[in-house]
């Protein structure tokens, strides 16, 4: 019988996080009433899928095989970007040459054989997805992974069916923390940045959507604490917290 993975441990501010105090910025929204916003953009790792442990293990992995040995806990706080991020920052390696294109194909082998079957939602996703979708928000995925992962991620949270709108690695050249897939989703919603709010659990979610000018609500189901969350207007243990406390949110 398969057993659900394990939580990741804790990863406080500053474990290979480059989140700036300028991020401190957006803070001040926390005291002001904000408009109700029509777009919510949704990351999926560590936000709607307990996967972020399974991918900091697989990239691991990977590079192990490979013969590059690097701490687990520097992979880890690098999850959230993608490869074109990770491998550079944690081992070295440009994606784009044979042995990072190498690694990364060993990293999604292991990934889909080894974790796939094992992932959980994160408590209340697809409660609080529908809860949006409900209340008439477009709702627009925002991943760093590959297309071909996001559909059985979206599964695992059994809501692939109300989020068909989707931006992957494929529609952008840069991943998290630049802004690009923000920009991206943006673009498919119609919408400007005022309008949207990015729901995400990392520093690099944080990140990239302050770049696009996109307000973000943090999690911390994808392990990280609140002061490397700190750019967020608000910050809740998982999706079921932000549901519990939804009509005090900015979606009431």
């Amino acid at each position: 019988m398969l057993r659900p993975l394990r939580p990741p441990k804790r990863i406080r501010a500053g474990e290979g996080s480059s989140l700036t105090r300028a991020a401190l910025a957006v803070a001040k929204h926390r005291t002001r009433r904000r408009r109700r916003p029509r777009v919510v953009l949704l990351d999926i790792d560590g936000t709607l899928v307990k996967s972020n442990e399974a991918h900091a293990r697989s990239w691991w992995q990977a590079m192990r095989d490979h013969g590059i040995e690097v701490p687990l806990a520097k992979v880890r706080a690098a999850i959230g970007t993608g490869g074109d991020k990770l491998l550079p920052t944690v081992a070295g390696v440009d994606d784009e040459s044979p042995t990072g294109k190498a690694i990364a194909k060993r990293r999604g082998k292991i990934f889909k054989k080894k974790y796939l079957r094992k992932l959980r939602p994160t408590k209340g996703a697809r409660e609080l997805v529908e809860r949006l979708w409900r209340d008439g928000y477009v709702l627009v995925v925002v991943s760093s992974a590959a297309e071909k992962e996001i559909q059985p991620l979206l599964e695992v949270a059994k809501v692939d069916k109300l989020l068909r709108e989707r931006v992957s690695s494929a529609d952008v050249d840069r991943s998290k923390p630049d802004p690009d897939a923000v920009h991206a989703a943006l673009r498919k919603a119609g919408a400007k940045p005022a309008e949207a709010v990015l729901l995400g659990d990392t520093p690099y979610d944080i990140r990239a959507a302050l770049s696009a000018r996109v307000a973000t609500i943090a999690l911390r189901s994808g392990g990280w604490d609140d002061d490397a969350l700190a750019g967020a207007i608000a910050i809740y243990d998982d999706p079921a917290d932000l549901l519990r406390h939804y009509e005090e949110s900015v979606f009431a």
